[in-house]
Parts: C-alpha cells; sequence; structure tokens
C-alpha cells in the first residue's frame, strides 16, 4: 500500500509518524496525537474526502498552521489543492530519489508541487 510506502521514507530520514487509513479514525487520531510537523493527506480516504478532512484540519488548533501535503494518485487535482490552500502537492507513487529534498523543504517552509 502507498501509505507503507511513505511511513517506510519517513522513517528513513528519521521522522517518526502516525498513519490513519479512515477518515473516521482521524478526530480521535488528531485528538491524541502529539505536536505535529507535517501531514500528508491522500485526497482519496477510506469513509472520506481529503478536501473535507483539510477543511477540518485548518480550524482545528492542533493542525491549523502545520504544512499539509496533498499526496495522492489523482495528479489531474494539482490545481484544485492548490485553489483549496494546500501547502504542497506529492503525486504517487513518491520517487524513492526525490522525497528526501522534498520533505526537507516542506519541513523547511518552501511549497513543494511536484507531480
Amino acid at each position: 500500500m502507498n501509505i507503507d510506502v511513505l511511513e517506510m521514507l519517513l522513517q528513513k530520514e528519521g521522522v517518526r509518524c502516525t498513519t490513519v487509513d479512515s477518515a473516521r479514525a482521524v478526530s480521535s487520531t488528531v485528538e491524541h496525537i502529539a505536536p505535529v510537523d507535517i501531514v500528508f493527506l491522500d485526497l482519496e480516504f477510506l469513509n472520506g474526502d481529503g478536501f473535507h478532512l483539510f477543511n477540518e484540519f485548518k480550524v482545528n488548533p492542533k493542525l491549523n498552521t502545520v504544512p499539509i501535503v496533498a499526496y495522492t494518485v489523482h495528479i489531474s487535482e494539482i490545481d484544485k489543492a492548490r485553489r483549496h490552500g494546500f501547502h504542497s502537492f506529492i503525486g504517487k507513487p513518491l520517487s524513492i530519489q526525490r522525497f528526501p529534498l522534498q520533505l526537507q523543504k516542506i519541513l523547511a517552509g518552501t511549497p513543494v508541487w511536484e507531480i
């Protein structure tokens, strides 16, 4: 699964991560999670929609200043994600070679828009 690849790449970069595979589980996970530095949000989510979750994140005090990255196989959604206010966009499948630099830029505050 793509979420497993993302988790592996984050761990390889020394990043601790929490994964959620259902929109229903997001709220309770966010409630109990430590401060977050970045959110990778799939636009196509089991039992949910990434754009809807993005709106919820932007009003949540724990996440409203955190860079939220649209992370999706639906690369045609890049313009919609930009208009919606996402910090960055990375198309699937992730590039093992490019991911470390993409992550570094995002964590430094520089948006990344790559398909």
